[in-house]
């Protein structure tokens, strides 16, 4: 059966298409339609965040002295580029870009065959964050994010908005050589090193392990006593701290909750579990898990990890969804004018729509102690949404 990873492969055109298959397969080209209608002053937008909060965004840049570059041993210490999203003051701050236009241009190459997208089009989406906006008084969960393999952070940002808009703290972060681009402070944009060099499953699992460290690293640097690297980290609340991702960074929560006891309950968005739940469970941590609607049964990965799982647990299934139905990415190419994958019905709205409220209602249960009969069983106001048992 087609692993989670690879079923993206079903989706060649575009930016559906992950780059790890296309190095291995080159994509047919792209319809000369598919680029035709782009207009130079079309304006891409995230949606709307639905909490009550405003938005606030930092940057940080992080160096770990302790660690290796796990891929290029040459640059020294690993260094990542964390985006922190946070509940904020309204008016305060000014507009936060979605990305660096070099970082753009790289995705835009890596995922649009034959691309003639300005890049400055998708470095200038409209988001719904501040930055340097002053933030809100309070200590709140924290949320890490990781996005998947070859993708950089920015393909998590209407969730992590969202999250931030209904009191969360989220740590979003950029995993260096492993996607399309990471731009630092000095400029310089690191590529995608790592693209098309993983093969079995082991290789797999030792990417999902070393994101594991990367967030451990992230979270010493923001819950360290008395100088964390973030000048808001007071608003940080160190006993409410999850984890979610998309793809590998959905598979990475499974090395995370086993080796950090800080993060408490995870969300796996779509992602292979290369790095298998063991058959003592993940410690009673509660686990959610959702997939897109997949030809050719389920994901073997998956079945192994639910009967391994010990505590609170939730698989759910998006009809009519794509790999990348969870993240920005389909909603940003339907603005462009690009087609989507002829085997998804969900209009990339209402995937974004969907995975923010699951996935809140997940944290606010896991994280908050609210009760959330969302994720009690199907609901006939969320009809794509189907419940394993």
């Amino acid at each position: 059966m087609t692993r989670i990873r690879r079923a993206a492969a079903a989706t060649a055109l575009l930016l559906a298409l992950p780059l790890a298959v296309a190095t291995a397969a080159p994509a047919p080209a792209a319809p000369a339609s598919a680029t035709a209608t782009i207009q130079a002053s079309v304006q891409l937008e995230l949606p709307r965040p639905t909490g009550t909060f405003a938005v606030g965004r930092q940057i940080l840049h992080l160096t770990d002295q302790e660690r290796t570059d796990p891929w290029v041993p040459s640059a020294g210490p690993r260094q990542l580029m964390v985006s922190m999203y946070y509940p904020a003051k309204p008016g305060t701050g000014g507009p936060a870009p979605y990305m660096t236009p070099e970082a753009a241009r790289l995705l835009l190459d890596a995922k649009v065959a034959g691309n003639t997208i300005p890049a400055e089009l998708v470095a200038d989406t409209r988001t719904w964050s501040r930055t340097d906006a002053l933030p809100q008084h309070g200590r709140f969960p924290l949320v890490m994010l990781s996005p998947g393999f070859t993708m950089p952070r920015t393909e998590l940002t209407a969730l992590a908005e969202d999250l931030s808009s209904r009191g969360y703290v989220v740590a979003l972060i950029d995993h260096t050589y492993e996607n399309s681009g990471t731009t630092f402070p000095d400029g310089h944009t690191t590529t995608c090193v790592m693209c098309g060099k993983f093969g079995p499953r082991e290789e797999w699992a030792n990417l999902d392990a070393s994101r594991a460290k990367d967030v451990a690293f992230v979270l010493d640097q923001l819950t360290t006593r008395p100088h964390p690297a973030w000048r808001y980290a007071r608003l940080i609340d160190r006993d409410r701290i999850g984890m979610a991702g998309h793809s590998v960074g959905g598979a990475a929560t499974v090395p995370t909750l086993l080796s950090d006891d800080r993060v408490r309950a995870g969300v796996n968005l779509d992602g292979s579990m290369d790095y298998g739940v063991p058959a003592t469970g993940l410690k009673g941590k509660p686990f959610l898990m959702i997939e897109h609607q997949m030809d050719g049964g389920k994901d073997a990965s998956w079945t192994d990890a639910w009967r391994n799982l010990d505590g609170w647990k939730r698989w759910l299934t998006l009809a009519g969804a794509e790999h990348h139905s969870f993240t920005d990415i389909p909603l940003l190419a339907g603005q462009l004018g690009l087609p989507h994958p002829p085997t998804t019905t969900i209009a990339p709205e209402r995937g974004i729509q969907l995975t923010r409220q699951y996935v809140a209602a997940f944290f606010d249960l896991q994280l908050k102690g609210i009760p959330q009969p969302l994720l009690d069983g199907p609901t006939p106001g969320n009809p794509e949404i189907s419940f394993h048992s």
